[in-house]
């Protein structure tokens, strides 16, 4: 008698291939699982991204064997990291060896996301792109079982899984599916406008202030930076109709000493706006199913620690797998997130003064050395932050 196609079962299937995903597609191969990985995009393609990382990231990318290749591709080190604070004051601070980390970098995300994928590939994870998660399969006690896939030919195919990962970004499929629940969200957000532009030189990661406004400079691969504006999202709006000209409106109007820094810098590519949304942590794990990076844990992008922050919770959400210990993944990861959060948020809503957004960025700094020093191991730093 004639039977259908056997079901493809896995240990963990993961809805996202960027860098939450590939990260924890990487770590739980490694650990013998066998790990299916899809996505909508196709490998090496460009997202929106901030794209810089802390030294939180680089400890990580260091240790998991992966930053080597992100350095051989030429991603320029950051060793001097600049807070100006337009017309009050510049501080500079230079990245001192701490953590065997003597430089930060700012990888596109086509290289980024593109080589933790093919350190995943390599551990033994299985790669399926333009394909998308259609739904999930729950048996009668609600526990997620499986995923159904969607191919962009259209056709549709069942997968068994022991867990369903989503790290497929905001707004999350698997997040929807699971009627993931919001715990905490954020007040404010901004609105963002970045292009990446050549002639711009490279002096580290540049932090603009200003009232009701920031904007940066970060240094990337191919000789460009990632020059950013960021005000209210409604200012944003009522800038964008002068197209692609809005960006540098926006800079010359609100960040003098920013316009100042990139004059005569050409464009390289088109501007990529980021029109607001508000940061939010989920509840990030049930019954067969978990959240990673932006699908779990969105804060604004203005303190631009995404990519540091996923990468973190992909080794907790990894460990969490391995260890069959999955109730405590959200708590650790909240634990973890809480201030930072709420910094961020903070800094989101654009109405401080020059000496309060100082003091924040200090606070914001003993914070993300508290991260810095759980991420290397020193996991004392976080009983006593709690």
């Amino acid at each position: 008698m004639a039977t259908g196609p056997k079901t493809q079962s896995y240990d963990a299937v993961i809805v996202g291939a960027r860098c939450a995903g590939a990260a924890t597609a990487m770590l739980l191969a490694a650990r013998g699982a066998k790990v299916l990985v899809v996505d909508h995009d196709q490998p090496g393609s460009d997202t929106m991204s901030t794209h810089a990382l802390m030294r939180g990231a680089v400890i990580q990318l260091g240790k998991w064997g992966v930053l080597d290749a992100i350095v051989r591709a030429g991603t320029p080190p950051v060793r001097r990291t600049s807070f100006i604070y337009d017309g009050h004051a510049v501080v500079d601070v230079d990245i001192r060896p701490e953590h065997g980390v003597d430089a930060l970098f700012a990888p596109r995300r086509r290289l980024l996301d593109a080589t933790l994928a093919e350190a995943a590939g390599a551990a033994g994870a299985e790669f399926r792109y333009a394909t998308g998660c259609a739904g999930l399969v729950a048996d009668a006690a609600g526990r997620v079982r499986g995923i159904r896939l969607r191919s962009a030919r259209g056709s549709f195919e069942e997968v068994r899984a022991g867990i369903v990962i989503g790290a497929d970004r905001r707004p999350s499929a698997v997040a929807r599916h699971v009627a993931a629940p919001v715990t905490r969200q954020a007040r404010y957000s901004i609105g963002c406008i970045y292009r990446y532009m050549h002639g711009v030189p490279d002096r580290g990661y540049r932090w603009h202030f200003a009232q009701r406004a920031a904007g940066g400079i970060i240094p990337t691969n191919d000789g460009l930076s990632c020059v950013f504006a960021a005000v209210p999202p409604d200012v944003l709006t009522d800038a964008r109709v002068a197209g692609p000209a809005a960006q540098g409106a926006l800079i010359a109007r609100h960040l003098p000493m920013l316009a100042a820094e990139i004059d005569g810098a050409t464009p390289a590519e088109a501007p990529v706006t980021f029109g607001g949304a508000r940061g939010y942590l989920r509840q990030s794990a049930g019954e067969g199913w978990a959240l990673v990076g932006d699908a779990g844990y969105f804060r604004d992008p203005l303190t631009a620690h995404g990519i540091t922050d996923a990468l973190r919770d992909a080794e907790i959400l990894a460990d969490a797998v391995t260890m069959g210990n999955l109730s405590e993944y959200t708590a650790l990861r909240d634990r973890l997130s809480s201030d930072f959060f709420d910094l961020t948020d903070r800094i989101a809503a654009l109405d401080w003064s020059m000496d309060e957004i100082q003091t924040l960025h200090r606070t914001l700094n003993r914070v993300m050395k508290t991260n810095q020093d759980w991420i290397a191991g020193r996991n004392g730093a976080l009983v006593r932050a709690a």
